[in-house]
């Protein structure tokens, strides 16, 4: 994952991906391309998810039970696996999320002004 706008590469906070696909796939069912799609499109291309990350945490997600995959056809009509949010994914994301809150609450508090 890339971020941007400074053209920088590099990861961002490991298991970050993870979480940005576990919650892009709530609202659904998608294929690979649209869910890198999503993620840029839902932070104004500040978040740039390459397939060489994306594909790697798919497989992992799915291995770990927190995504499942069906082949299915896109808009375009062609043939990609579908990936689909999970109970236990469901489970895992709540629990990222409440910890993820945590850390941005931590963070920002940190670089505030000392009062």
């Amino acid at each position: 994952m890339r971020r941007r706008p400074n053209g920088e590469d590099g990861d961002f906070l490991g298991g970050t991906l993870d979480m940005l696909v576990l919650r892009t796939l709530q609202a659904g069912s998608l294929h690979g391309f649209a869910i890198a799609q999503t993620i840029a499109r839902r932070s104004d291309e500040v978040l740039l998810v390459e397939e060489g990350s994306l594909y790697p945490a798919l497989h992992r997600l799915e291995d770990r039970g927190w995504v499942s995959a069906e082949w299915g056809t896109t808009g375009n009509n062609r043939r990609a696996r579908f990936y689909s949010l999970t109970a236990r994914g469901k489970r895992h994301l709540a629990a990222e999320s409440d910890r993820w809150s945590e850390l941005v609450a931590a963070v920002t508090r940190v670089m505030e002004p000392a009062s």
